[in-house]
């Protein structure tokens, strides 16, 4: 049997949750991965340990002052030390890279995904932000350059897998399913007085903090609504959501027969990275398995939306399109920000993103400076609004 080619990657945001399990499947594949570049943004001592142990061909922080102590960290290594936004676009185009795998966090992921896409490259996406943001652009973009873009979050890795071999015309719907946070169930007064120490115990998954954050808000699943709008070409009323605690059912699709197609598996992020790593093919690995035997129960339930109004936004962005993915997703970053520094009451998170919406002109087919200069405003009208809260 010939060996396999080994696959070039980048990992962008690889000091993060996702970006660390990333290197997790890297480190077990070692016959089908080798690593070129890695980016964190601010933790270059994790960096450093990361680029000692790959040996990448280049590295990227922040700014200037990470830059200089990572590179005296490396002092010896055969590794060219980049920074800044201008770093990052550079590796995601990264000569010789086959996957750039995406795991930026908010907004500072558009222009990397932009320029791994204008190269021609597979882009594995975990960073929803550039998709919310400007996500019509996006699909054209690969479609023009001869790019991929394969989803890593689990829920949009989950339709990807199933609508593989379905015919877009056999499609009624798609399910997303969310575990509902920490927090589900209680009232919207109870909710009222939840803490950022609270919101942050997720009862299922290991995450990064803003998305944490925005899964106790459900408004990963707002940011998820209008992903799966853009990324598989779904009007919003064909897009569902749908409780489930145990975070076992990943996606269902829903065919025009009324047959249900579900993907289950372990609430394990390895598995979605993996699949988007080796792509079209499956491998064996090591991540968690689903005991099938130990599961009493599935539970599956409509989301309660006068508690969790982040839904209905979700919706609205994704039938309004333009600028207003861009202007949510900016609103939302300053307001989970907000929240955690204890300048925000947890139920006024939602509120003050509808606030920046309400006040927002949609520019119906932005170019990509133009959603960043919609980012942009939103991050300063949210900081305006704040003081009416």
């Amino acid at each position: 049997m010939p060996q396999p080619r080994l696959k070039n990657v980048v990992v962008l945001g690889s000091t993060g949750s996702v970006g660390t399990q990333a290197l997790e499947v890297v480190r077990s594949m070692p016959e089908r991965f080798r690593v070129v570049a890695l980016s964190g943004h601010s933790r270059w001592q994790l960096l450093a340990q990361q680029a000692q142990e790959f040996r990448p061909q280049a590295a990227a922080v922040g700014d200037q002052e990470a830059a200089g102590f990572l590179a005296q960290a490396l002092n010896g290594r055969d590794v060219e030390v980049l920074c800044g936004p201008e770093g990052l676009r550079r590796l995601a185009s990264w000569e010789g890279a086959d996957i750039v795998l995406s795991a930026v966090s908010g907004a500072a992921g558009l222009p990397a995904a932009i320029a791994a896409l204008e190269t021609g490259k597979t882009l594995a996406l975990a960073n929803k932000e550039a998709v919310v943001m400007c996500g019509a652009r996006l699909v054209r973009l690969a479609a023009e350059s001869g790019g991929v873009i394969l989803p890593v979050d689990s829920e949009h890795s989950a339709i990807f897998q199933l609508l593989r071999g379905v015919e877009p015309r056999e499609v009624e719907r798609i399910i997303l399913t969310a575990s509902g946070g920490p927090f589900y169930g209680r009232s919207r007064d109870e909710l009222d007085r939840v803490s950022p120490q609270e919101a942050l115990r997720h009862p299922t998954w290991r995450m990064g903090t803003k998305i944490t954050i925005d899964s106790a808000t459900l408004m990963n699943k707002a940011l998820e609504i209008i992903e799966a709008r853009w990324l598989f070409g779904l009007p919003p009323e064909r897009i569902s959501v749908l409780i489930h605690p145990q975070s076992v059912i990943h996606c269902m699709v829903e065919l025009v027969d009324g047959a249900l197609l579900a993907h289950m598996g372990a609430p394990d992020m390895r598995l979605p990275i993996q699949y988007a790593l080796s792509y079209p093919d499956r491998l064996p690995a090591a991540a968690s398995r689903l005991d099938l035997g130990r599961l009493s129960k599935l539970e599956l339930s409509e989301p309660d939306h006068e508690a969790f109004p982040a839904l209905a936004l979700g919706y609205r962005v994704a039938e309004a399109g333009g600028t207003s993915g861009a202007v949510l997703s900016a609103a939302n970053e300053e307001a989970v920000e907000a929240f955690l520094a204890g300048r925000l009451r947890f139920t006024d998170i939602v509120r003050l993103v509808e606030m920046v919406l309400d006040r927002h002109d949609v520019e119906a087919d932005p170019t990509f400076e133009a959603a960043m200069a919609a980012d942009r405003w939103s991050r300063e009208e949210a900081h305006r609004c704040l003081d009416l809260l």
